[in-house]
């Protein structure tokens, strides 16, 4: 039988693409994109999620990822800047071409705290890994990448290419790459793994998050009031805070009509997650 949550608002901004939910436990802070917008957003959890701040870039942000001394690292268009504490940014490395068509998007960071990022536009696409201040490909044959996310104990990678609705696996940090399962009905998304193992995959076109099982079984389904649902992770200090955020983007004024909360992260409790790794400059 397949279990089913129903999903909150939690936030009273809408975002046009809101993606890429981190949460620092050290801080006990959540931080987020949209994309587009070129924002990364700082935000409090309670029974709401309420903004604290907000860094702005000059152009699209893919995604963000923290250090445990509280530095950002930031996707931007094409390179990846670190934000020190203090405000002061410093570019870390460059992944895509200057004037590429395409852009970052997705990013996490390892078990070993190196930051992984893939990127979407015309052609075929990459997935990377930022190793000793270089970048480093993993896969260049992608239509876009999306969700990254690992297991438990590490030693297996999951990695969405949206357009031919596909979530691969793979040892870690060097194994064949597999199709694990493929989606049916809209395109997968954004992702993450519970403490027992089970994959949280965002459903975009269809307003829902999967779990699914290592094996790529269907348990449970979180029912969300937007049908653009981006991406997900584990939130709070007990990690059993399901953050789930959305978009506007490609929506019809009558699509928003229906569906007002798009734009707007939710949240449900569905079980306990991963502790999200730290990255770790110069790893």
């Amino acid at each position: 039988m397949i279990t089913r949550y129903t999903a909150r608002p939690a936030t009273g901004t809408c975002h046009f693409l809101g993606e890429g939910p981190v949460w620092d436990h050290a801080r006990q802070r959540l931080l987020w994109v949209d994309i587009m917008a070129g924002h990364v957003h700082e935000g409090r959890l309670g029974d709401r999620i309420e903004p604290v701040r907000t860094w702005s870039f000059d152009r699209s942000v893919g995604a963000v990822a923290v250090a445990e001394n509280g530095d950002l690292l930031v996707a931007e268009r094409e390179t990846l800047t670190r934000v020190h504490a203090d405000g002061r940014r410093a570019h870390v490395a460059r992944v895509l071409p200057e004037g590429t068509p395409g852009r970052l998007n997705d990013g996490a960071v390892d078990p070993s705290g190196r930051f992984l990022v893939g990127s979407l536009g015309p052609g075929s696409q990459v997935l990377v890994r930022l190793q000793d201040g270089e970048c480093v490909t993993i896969d260049d044959d992608l239509t876009l990448s999306n969700g990254l996310a690992w297991s438990p104990a590490g030693d297996r990678f999951y990695s969405v290419d949206s357009l031919t609705r596909t979530v691969y696996v793979r040892d870690y940090p060097a194994g064949h790459r597999t199709v694990l399962f493929t989606v049916a009905d809209g395109l997968p998304d954004g992702l993450c793994v519970d403490a027992a193992g089970n994959l949280w995959l965002a459903i975009w076109g269809d307003g829902r998050i999967e779990c699914r099982s290592p094996d790529g079984e269907l348990l449970a389904v979180v029912e969300v009031d937007a049908p653009h649902t981006t991406s997900v992770t584990f939130a709070g200090p007990d990690l059993d805070v399901l953050v789930i955020t959305t978009a506007t983007q490609d929506l019809s004024p009558t699509d928003l009509a229906r569906f007002p909360l798009s734009g707007r992260l939710f949240t449900t409790r569905v079980g306990t997650g991963l502790r999200t790794p730290y990255w770790e400059p110069g790893s």
